[in-house]
């Protein structure tokens, strides 16, 4: 095992914490908030004294790691970047407890959107922006932006780290160098989030507001700077973010695609019409159930089901309006749509529309099989045959999936809330989500849960970023073994 890779690309991973913070910083310093300035300071000082510390030590590391060191360093990373990003809040007193504070960024890391505040408007300027950024950071991967800016040698190793971090079933590249895929994800990840700046700017919100809004577009992870979310802004506002959450829930390999001409195998790609399907599919009978509600009005009811649609099926957890209250097949065609998610290489979490592909693929292949035990029944995408390996990754995935959700489940229900409130509080941390139903709606938060009930959710939303296996295989001691 390379240890020492692991020890110097944390330590590169706490330097650009440390950097990051820079901005809500330098908000802090505009606003004159003091506590506020004091706390991100010192962050940023302990953060760059780690990360120097882990780079010294470690600067002689061999280049070479390979696929443990990849899911090690990714499971350790979002874990470091986690516990350091919460000291702003715990140190300034916005947040006084500090597996409040942790819960809150892992929230925003993983794009979440869970939170535990009962009062958003009352945080200081700097450290709600700093939340908000969490979105963006953890949307595209902090890890994928540190591929994309430190050269990691040749060899190819760098895959590893992009394999367990990506969402999906499987990673491909787009170019034959790691390091320019990580690149043209993160361009197209940025000129993506700049025009959603400049739409929400057109629509006159205020620049701080556009950017902690389109932070929260792009990364899929709903965190607001209004306690009542979107509901308050415009119309237009509102369907700028309507189109922006349903773009960013598509695999960026299709804008790539896009960008190069390739048009035809962009548009018939087989994942992006199950997703555009189930997702204007579960638009129309939602319009047409909460129509009553909206006084026959199907121009409102679309609107609303529209954004909340595009909302939970890419993860994001924004909302214009309490769906909680909505009729009973709005609900639950809502919960469907947290599981599902949105497409693999998205910002979107759920289980993802391909591995939806996949499974649906499979279990027709195998009734054939059953029927005509002779016949062979090749599995295909994009007229492609699915590698073996690939479709037991999915059964593995999901029976993982299956087997987390159960356990999260019962530690949650020692809480004694309602059935409803544990099981969408589970599925909406496992499928960074953020708001479920009952107790944890779009109006309500996390607030009431028990510290061990959070810590599970926590569990649960790291989890879910990171497809599972990468914290699994960190908890497995034979991980740590020098010899595999």
């Amino acid at each position: 095992m390379n240890r020492k890779m692991i020890g110097k690309l944390l330590g590169f991973l706490l330097l650009l914490e440390c950097l990051f913070l820079l901005p809500p910083a330098l908000i802090s310093a505009a606003d004159g908030e003091g506590e506020a300035l004091r706390a991100i300071f010192t962050t940023m000082a302990l953060s760059a004294a780690g990360g120097l510390l882990l780079y010294s030590l470690c600067r002689n590391a061999e280049k070479s790691f390979y696929a443990r060191e990849g899911f090690l360093i990714v499971s350790l990373g979002w874990i470091v970047l986690s516990a350091v990003g919460a000291l702003p809040f715990w140190l300034s007193g916005e947040i006084p407890h500090y597996v409040d504070a942790v819960f809150e960024v892992i929230s925003g890391f993983t794009t979440t959107g869970a939170s535990i505040l009962t009062n958003v408007e009352a945080m200081s300027r700097g450290l709600l922006f700093w939340r908000s950024f969490t979105h963006w950071l953890g949307g595209m991967g902090i890890l994928v932006f540190l591929l994309a800016v430190v050269p990691m040698g040749k060899g190819g190793y760098s895959v590893h780290l992009l394999r367990a971090e990506s969402p999906g079933p499987s990673v491909s590249k787009l170019v034959p160098r790691m390091r320019q895929t990580a690149a043209i994800l993160y361009l197209i990840y940025i000129a993506l989030t700049v025009l959603d700046v400049l739409f929400l700017l057109f629509g006159g919100m205020s620049l701080f507001d556009s950017l902690c809004t389109a932070f929260g577009t792009a990364g899929t992870g709903g965190f607001g700077v209004r306690n009542d979310s979107i509901a308050g802004y415009s119309p237009y506002i509102q369907t700028v973010c309507t189109v922006f959450m349903a773009l960013f829930g598509v695999n960026f390999s299709i804008y790539f695609l896009l960008l190069v001409g390739r048009f035809r195998q962009a548009l018939l790609n087989e994942e992006l019409g199950v997703y555009l399907g189930i997702m204007l599919g579960a638009m129309a009978i939602i319009t047409v159930d909460i129509v009553p509600l909206y006084g026959g009005s199907i121009r409102w009811a679309l609107h609303d089901a529209a954004f909340t649609v595009s909302s939970i099926m890419t993860t994001t957890g924004f909302a214009t309006a309490d769906f909680d209250l909505w009729p009973q097949l709005s609900r639950t065609i809502l919960v469907v749509l947290m599981v599902v998610g949105a497409c693999a290489g998205s910002t979107g979490g759920g289980i993802k529309c391909a591995r939806l592909l996949l499974l649906c693929k499979t279990l027709t292949a195998r009734v054939r099989q059953i029927l005509h035990p002779r016949s062979v029944n090749l599995i295909r995408i994009e007229g492609h045959p699915v590698n073996e390996e690939t479709i037991q990754g999915v059964n593995t995935y999901m029976t993982a999936y299956c087997a987390i959700g159960v356990v999260s489940f019962l530690i949650l229900s020692l809480d004694d809330l309602s059935l409803e409130t544990n099981l969408t509080a589970m599925l909406a941390c496992l499928n960074n989500i953020g708001p479920g139903l009952d107790m944890v709606g779009p109006t309500s938060n996390y607030a009431h849960f028990s510290d061990l009930s959070k810590i599970v959710l926590m569990l649960d939303m790291l989890l879910g970023r990171l497809e599972i296996f990468p914290l699994l295989i960190m908890l497995s001691p034979r991980a740590w073994k020098r010899a595999s």
